[in-house]
């Protein structure tokens, strides 16, 4: 065992060309769209149809609620997906991962497209609707993760903030493609049409796109840090057993070198990891979700409004996200998460003010602004920070963990939380102090973090 142990940690560096790179960067930019693709399709079809195609005996507020909820049941798998394929990641390899996890979010999202509807076949339609929500989730749970580790993995380390940001211009793209094809079908469906068959061609559609992320991914190199790993042996990590059984063998660097990363006390990296996703995870819920139901439900504007405003922001979000993976590579992690989650707490108010004005001016900068500054410059530092937290032993799984257990605390609950409230103050006072209060904790954390800018990430213990 000593000697096998010895061999992977004298293995030189794994290399990896410009094109290996890049074929990585494009994967995991189009696992995470589609990944985003898919739960905006989702969402934007829970806040606009799915109350009256598959909750329709229900007052329209209460409908709103129980699509949001259909929507949040999906983050529940998404957990188990992020322990399951997390520790399969860590074990195994990332490649692998990635490939089953881009099978299973399209074939439920192309299954979703044709499902029968309440009218059809009555209760099973919603329980219908329920599973493959839940099959969708099992996927995901590991595939931004796995995405932004793997990328994250292959990056130069000045330019490490940059190029995982892409993983976020994947989320951008997703949830572009997402709300421009809902636009494209409230411009020129009607609403007997949106209902009956219109609803279904997103969710068909996507099937393409994971026949070509599938193709690509099959071609894809390991990752050269799961390679360089000094647990790593023929491609399989170590178990701790085994671990410590070189340990005790080995001499005191390669000893130490193995010690840190199995004998080290975790949980304090992994809390600031959480913290770090709430601020960005609960503004998505908000912003994305439940607002684009709030307005097309509470305000005197056009319905294709609040979709066209998702549009122009993610437009906008091909600027924000390299900007401030560009600005994380300058000065750093901390620094540009504490201005970011400031800024967002500033303008909540002000945001929802603009929103509410019922003019579509001011519903659209509204949205752009919140989308930009609280999801997507939020989510370009997130890319990079969490993975470089983290040690290589464990980073799938505490990186995946952290992603969903805040998204279920966050995204899930956070639009049927502002649903309530919103339903029983009659006031959108609550969407602003939730804003506020998710942006808070991301400050906090990010405070208490230490910066990870350039860390060695074959380093098997955790940052903290």
């Amino acid at each position: 065992m000593k000697d096998s142990v010895i061999a992977a940690q004298q293995t030189p560096s794994a290399q990896r060309t410009t094109r290996d790179l890049t074929r990585a960067a494009v994967s995991g930019w189009l696992g995470t769209a589609m990944e985003f693709m898919d739960f905006q399709l989702y969402s934007l079809a829970a806040a606009i149809v799915f109350n009256k195609i598959f909750f329709p005996d229900v007052s329209p507020a209460i409908g709103l609620i129980a699509a949001m909820a259909t929507y949040g049941v999906g983050y529940v798998a998404r957990l188990a997906g992020a322990v399951y394929f997390g520790r399969m990641g860590d074990r195994i390899g990332r490649k692998k991962v990635l490939y089953l996890t881009i099978l299973l979010m399209g074939a439920s999202t192309t299954l979703i497209g044709v499902l029968p509807t309440y009218a059809t076949i009555g209760i099973l339609a919603p329980v219908l609707l329920v599973v493959l929500r839940l099959v969708q989730g099992f996927g995901a749970g590991a595939e931004i993760a796995g995405a932004t580790v793997m990328l994250t993995e292959y990056a130069p380390v000045r330019r490490r903030g940059l190029i995982s940001s892409l993983v976020s211009l994947g989320t951008n793209s997703g949830t572009l493609a997402a709300s421009a094809l809902w636009a494209v079908l409230l411009a020129v469906l009607s609403e007997d049409q949106l209902l009956s068959w219109g609803w279904r061609l997103p969710f068909l559609l996507s099937f393409a796109l994971m026949i070509f992320a599938v193709w690509l991914r099959r071609s894809l190199k390991e990752s050269p840090v799961f390679e360089q790993r000094p647990d790593v042996v023929d491609g399989v990590a170590l178990a701790r057993d085994e671990v410590e059984s070189a340990i005790a063998t080995a001499d005191s660097h390669e000893g130490s070198v193995l010690a840190a990363g199995i004998r080290q006390r975790k949980g304090k990296a992994f809390f600031l990891a959480l913290g770090l996703r709430f601020g960005q995870a609960g503004n998505s819920g908000l912003i994305q979700t439940f607002l684009v139901g709030y307005i097309a439900t509470n305000l005197a504007v056009g319905r294709s409004v609040p979709t066209d405003a998702i549009v122009y922001g993610s437009l906008a979000g091909f600027a924000t996200v390299p900007v401030i993976g560009l600005l994380g590579d300058r000065f750093g992690r901390r620094a540009v998460y504490l201005t970011l989650s400031s800024l967002t707490t500033v303008l909540a108010f002000p945001v929802m003010l603009l929103i509410n004005s019922g003019s579509t001016p001011g519903v659209m900068i509204g949205m752009a602004l919140g989308l930009n500054v609280g999801v997507l410059g939020l989510f370009s530092l997130e890319s990079v920070t969490m993975a470089e937290l983290f040690g290589s032993r464990t980073r799938f799984t505490q990186l995946a963990l952290a992603k969903e257990l805040g998204g279920i605390l966050a995204t899930a609950i956070g639009p049927v939380l502002a649903a309530t409230l919103t339903a029983v103050t009659g006031s959108w006072w609550p969407i602003a102090a939730m804003l506020i209060v998710y942006s808070l904790i991301t400050f906090v954390s990010a405070y208490l973090a230490p910066e990870t800018r350039g860390r060695d990430l074959v380093r098997l213990e955790d940052a903290v």
